[in-house]
Order: structure tokens, then sequence, then C-alpha cells
């Protein structure tokens, strides 16, 4: 499994806990929603961020 892979499991467990929180707190589904939404993305971008590899640059002769 990838690194990116468990880091994206990872946060997905993170977001299902604040969903839930969220939810036992009151709070409407469809906001429950949209924040979970916008969690997967920046946790994806970061992910990518933190996971990517970087380019090598060929040697310059």
């Amino acid at each position: 499994m990838s690194s990116f892979s468990l880091y994206l499991i990872g946060f997905v467990i993170f977001i299902a806990g604040l969903a839930y929180g969220a939810f036992l707190l009151g709070i409407e589904p469809s906001w429950i929603a949209v924040g979970a939404f916008t969690l997967f993305g920046l946790g994806m971008v970061i992910g990518v961020g933190k996971t990517r590899r970087r380019d090598e640059s060929p040697a310059n002769d």
C-alpha cells in the first residue's frame, strides 16, 4: 500500500470521527457533509504534497 493511500485512509477515519461528533452535537447533516467534503479535499491536497516524489533534474553537463 502506498504512503498516499495510508495517509488518505487515516484522514477519512479522522473526518468520520469529526462528522460523528458534529452529528451528536446536533449540527444539520447538510453542514456536516459540506465540512466532510471540504476536509476530504484538503486531505487530498496535503497528502499529495507530503507523499509525492520530487522530480530529479538531469545533471547539467
